[in-house]
């Protein structure tokens, strides 16, 4: 059940950033939502933590604000894996995508805060 919670948030999360931000642009059906959500949380389960480890020395330097444009580089690598797989989720630069994660990491966090005091894992 928690890893379909982590899928509709991360559907939502990635939702309110296509509306928000111009520069991202994904038209899709609510199926393929889904999928690119659970392509996003598969990089993120999978690709970030191994960056993570490899990017430690400059994250510590920047007092870990290059997180932010690690963050941003997940997002880039969602967009070209769906492209792979005949999705269009496109992002404009690099800002955009920078943006992009901010506002995806923030809805995020409402809404694992939101299900986590409704009782919802």
């Amino acid at each position: 059940m928690g890893f379909l919670i982590a899928v509709l948030v991360n559907a939502a999360a990635l939702w309110v950033a296509v509306q928000v931000l111009d520069g991202l642009d994904f038209s899709g059906d609510p199926i393929q939502w889904l999928i690119l959500a659970l392509i996003f949380g598969l990089v993120n389960a999978i690709v970030k933590p191994v960056l993570k480890i490899l990017t430690f020395p400059i994250t510590i330097i920047t007092l870990g604000l290059f997180l932010l444009v690690l963050n941003a580089a997940m997002l880039y690598l969602t967009s070209w894996l769906a492209g792979q797989i005949g999705l269009t989720f496109t992002i404009a630069g690099f800002l955009d995508a920078f943006l992009g994660a901010i506002v995806i990491a923030i809805v995020g966090m409402a809404l694992n805060y939101v299900l986590g005091a409704m009782g919802v894992d």
